[in-house]
């Protein structure tokens, strides 16, 4: 059974910096992993990813802010995100692609005060 836990999220300060974690179990063979993210009234979007050989790619809105790693014998990534704004308040999801098919967890959320 495939399970993708994320944790870390909460109330900051603008300014500040929060440390998400995204834990994948019952699942092998990952491409890649990584964390889109949805505010409220908006679509969700794209935030960072990590493939199985350690490239990454970001949002140009979180380039130079967020990173993104990953600990493989745990199968976790985590997302570092620092100068947080309240433009990063959303609900942050992991998502997780063996191949073509995906896996999405159910989010953690993170808002920012001014």
């Amino acid at each position: 059974q495939v399970q993708l836990v994320e944790s870390g999220g909460g109330l900051v300060q603008a300014g500040g910096s929060l440390r998400l974690s995204c834990a994948a179990s019952g699942i092998s063979s990952i491409t890649v992993m990584g964390w889109h993210r949805q505010a409220p009234g908006k679509q969700r979007e794209f935030v960072a990813t990590i493939t199985s050989g350690g490239s990454t790619k970001y949002a140009d809105s979180v380039k130079g802010r967020f990173t993104i790693s990953k600990d493989n014998a745990k199968n976790t990534i985590y997302l570092q995100m620092d100068s947080l704004t309240p433009e990063d308040t959303a609900l942050y999801y992991c998502k997780v692609q063996v191949g073509y098919v995906a896996y999405w967890g159910k989010g953690t959320l993170v808002t920012v005060s001014s």
